[in-house]
């Protein structure tokens, strides 16, 4: 399988790799035709989960490896990564305040600029966007893959990046489609809404790659981007909405975010 992937373009692998978390998505959004309702404390140890992977691969899968290659491109590297870390966190800002959306789970509060669009697409255009980051950090590491000193071991953490999103992105996807079924969809609909949350991913992958290998010298700043974005959606979402639990078992989220910290921290270390 790996010398496969090897053979292959870096913007091919980053297909590859966020096609795996689209398709984990839609898995998570097909429990919809399995369950119809999401135990509180489960959806909170779910988005907790989520939440600890991707702080984990922040910093293991890219923040680190940006340190190392701004170090090696000669320039300074707490400089490069903050502003690319800042930008990162920025865009995402600038995306909530623009793109109509609500908040999936108990805060239904609408962003974004004055839409006419139905509840259902504002939830699903909010996955959307937090999407975005994720298949991008995919893309950006399978990109960095090329121009690292040893290519074969950066694909593998490029891999281990890719499975710690497909992970996490299961519970996304079962956190949009069951709410939507909820709120009047037949299973079949809040299906469709759900998967399609996570189409952007490969777009976003594949946008990343090719830009990090036309660009070597950026390519510093977008690792540290992809992490300022993930890190944005983790403090400004996943986590408040998962410290929300029945009530005397706030520790749910808590737990959820150690152990995915932890098993992403494992499948990084690992692997890459």
């Amino acid at each position: 399988m790996m010398d496969w992937l090897m053979g292959l373009l870096p913007w091919q692998q980053a297909l590859v790799g966020t096609g795996f978390t689209y398709l984990m998505t839609a898995a998570g959004a097909g429990l919809v035709f399995l369950f119809r309702t999401l135990n509180r404390n489960v959806l909170s140890l779910m988005l907790g989960f989520a939440s600890g992977v991707m702080i984990a691969a922040s910093f293991w899968s890219l923040l680190d490896p940006a340190i190392v290659q701004a170090e090696q491109n000669g320039d300074i590297a707490w400089l490069v990564v903050a502003i690319g870390f800042g930008l990162g966190g920025l865009f995402l800002y600038a995306a909530d305040k623009i793109l109509p959306h609500i908040h999936f789970g108990s805060n239904h509060e609408e962003e974004g600029i004055p839409s006419h669009f139905k509840r259902t697409i504002l939830l699903v255009f909010s996955i959307t966007l937090h999407n975005i980051p994720e298949g991008l950090a995919v893309g950006v590491a399978f990109g960095a893959a090329a121009s690292a000193d040893d290519p074969r071991v950066a694909v593998f953490g490029a891999v281990a990046l890719a499975i710690g999103v497909g992970i996490q992105n299961f519970p996304e996807g079962a956190a949009v489609s069951i709410p939507l079924q909820q709120e009047g969809l037949s299973r079949e609909k809040a299906f469709f809404h759900g998967q399609a949350s996570g189409l952007v991913e490969p777009i976003a992958g594949v946008l990343g790659a090719l830009l990090v290998t036309q660009m070597t010298s950026i390519l510093p700043y977008a690792l540290a981007f992809a992490a300022g974005a993930m890190i944005y959606v983790v403090v400004e979402e996943l986590i408040p909405e998962a410290r929300i639990s029945t009530e005397g078992h706030r520790h749910f989220g808590v737990f959820g975010t150690m152990l995915g910290f932890i098993v992403m921290m494992i499948l990084d270390v690992a692997l890459g």
